[in-house]
């Protein structure tokens, strides 16, 4: 192979791995922040939970996940129309319309929670569960912790 032709390949793979340098530079550079800071953040499986609570309608779930955020008793509440629920109540079958909230807070705040819930719901007996939460994307887990103070 002739020496010209052999320096302009030469010139070529060069070129081609600045080119290569200056996008994955850019790239990283973008991504590579976000990606380290959710990588080296850690969580304690169990530190949040998500709780449930029945309502009788919008309204009142409404002004119920107003008073939970405003109460800092939750980051956050979901208001999920139209379930039905079918359960048992003083030995018949019920089935009713309701309104679901989703509340994402810290497990430490679910006995605080549960009496808000009871001292504000229409309800003779309230629904009021929780599950902990052992795994999720951790800027967001962070900030429930932020967000809802020990």
């Amino acid at each position: 192979m002739p020496i010209g032709l052999r320096r302009f390949e030469a010139l070529q793979a060069c070129l081609l791995t600045v080119l290569l340098s200056v996008f994955m530079f850019q790239l990283l550079r973008s991504v590579g922040p976000r990606a380290f800071s959710m990588a080296s953040e850690t969580y304690a499986s169990g530190a949040h939970s998500a709780a449930f609570v029945t309502c009788p309608n919008d309204t009142v779930a409404k002004d119920l996940a107003r008073g939970i955020v405003q109460q800092k008793l939750a980051a956050c509440v979901n208001i999920v129309p139209a379930v039905t629920s079918v359960y048992e109540w003083q030995g018949a079958i019920q089935e009713d319309s309701e309104v679901l909230l989703m509340i994402k807070t810290r497990s430490s705040k679910v006995l605080a929670l549960t009496d808000y819930v009871r001292q504000n719901h229409p309800y003779e007996v309230a629904e009021v569960i929780s599950l902990p939460i052992h795994q999720g994307n951790p800027p967001y887990l962070k900030w429930i912790a932020d967000v809802v103070p020990e």
